[in-house]
């Protein structure tokens, strides 16, 4: 069996959902150990730590999770395809990298080194921590790389930005009381009537990013409904294409007296990437979905690129086919082949 498609199903195999990274992480760690890099372990938390390896001190640097959504489920191989939680993403994309970097390793290139984070499908605590502490290299001279490929499920493009993200919590107050008399004010009430001014506003535009989106996701709220509720709360999260302060505002002039914003949980920006191979960055994609990238400013330049399909992420149908994985892990030493003829960052 071909080293990418045992490893993919190996990793597979190894329950890695957010929280319980530290199995998946050793497995990768005993392989890129097998092809002769310096491999590091960044605690994160107590029993949860990034993988790092090296060969030199890298220029270009290969990042993807390490984690996975719930609920876990093993692997099969049906007609090319790979399924599994996890298989596209993100251990397909891990599985693609390891092998370019075989490839690039036995060609004598060695500038080239690995990020696996934990915690990207929640809070990217693991990116942070690796951007707040940057390792060291075999002289003790901490890494300073020039790019950094993200690997996320793309369809095998890269891709010039994806849209920020603010997450937050409405929080309203009422006056409990029986619901025939004339009483209140009603928390549900009142959340209802912001939420309404809230999903009826336009949340910005921009020329490469789009409109901004916003979901309530969840709402909570009161006892009964002859009860006048006393406390409501709903979820919301914005797709921003603007500054967060901006859109934080924007929230808040909807809000009554009895309504607040707790402060956002998340909160960042769209982010750009670079897009190699001479192409206009108007030309590739732009995702709404967040990357690990926004919490990684000391890493270099972002470039993202994968294969499957955000699509099939999250879902209990998640897969990736096997010919797109052999293109991606071809772009990779193509792309960082091209990156490391550079100099500067662009």
């Amino acid at each position: 069996m071909d080293a990418l498609l045992r490893n993919l199903l190996d990793w597979i195999e190894i329950e890695s959902t957010t929280g319980v990274e530290g199995d998946y992480g050793e497995a990768l760690a005993r392989v890129l150990g097998a092809e002769g890099l310096g491999v590091e372990r960044q605690e994160v938390a107590p029993g949860r730590w990034n993988i790092l390896a090296r060969a030199a001190v890298p220029e270009v640097v290969f990042c993807t999770h390490l984690d996975t959504v719930p609920p876990y489920y093993g692997s099969r191989v049906e007609g090319g395809v790979v399924h599994g939680r996890g298989s596209c993403d993100a251990k397909g994309q891990a599985a693609a990298m390891v092998a370019a970097a075989k490839i690039l390793l036995a060609a004598g290139e060695e500038r080239i080194g690995f990020l696996f984070t934990v915690g990207e499908e929640t809070d990217g605590v693991g990116a942070t921590r690796a951007n707040s502490e940057l390792p060291r290299g075999p002289a003790g001279e901490e890494w300073a790389p020039r790019f950094t490929i993200i690997g996320e499920p793309t369809e095998g493009r890269f891709v010039a930005g994806h849209k920020g993200v603010l997450k937050a919590t409405l929080r309203a107050r009422g006056v409990a009381g029986h619901s025939s008399q004339d009483c209140g004010p009603s928390a549900v009430h009142e959340l209802v009537c912001c939420s309404h001014a809230i999903l009826n506003d336009s949340w910005g535009s921009h020329p490469l990013f789009g409109p901004g989106t916003i979901n309530l996701g969840q709402i909570r709220g009161g006892v009964a409904a002859n009860v006048v509720a006393d406390r409501a709360e709903a979820d919301l999260m914005v797709r921003t294409v603007e500054d967060p302060a901006v859109v934080t505002a924007r929230l808040r002039g909807h809000l009554s007296e009895a309504v607040e914003l707790v402060s956002p949980e998340v909160a960042y920006g769209p982010v750009q990437f670079h897009v190699p191979g001479g192409a206009k960055g108007e030309q590739a994609p732009v995702v709404a979905f967040g990357t690990d990238a926004v919490h990684l400013p000391r890493w270099g330049t972002p470039l993202l690129m994968g294969a499957g399909s955000i699509r099939d992420a999250h879902t209990d149908h998640e897969c990736v086919s096997l010919s797109a994985l052999e293109r991606v892990v071809s772009d990779h030493v193509k792309t960082v082949t091209e990156l490391l003829a550079t100099s500067g960052t662009p």
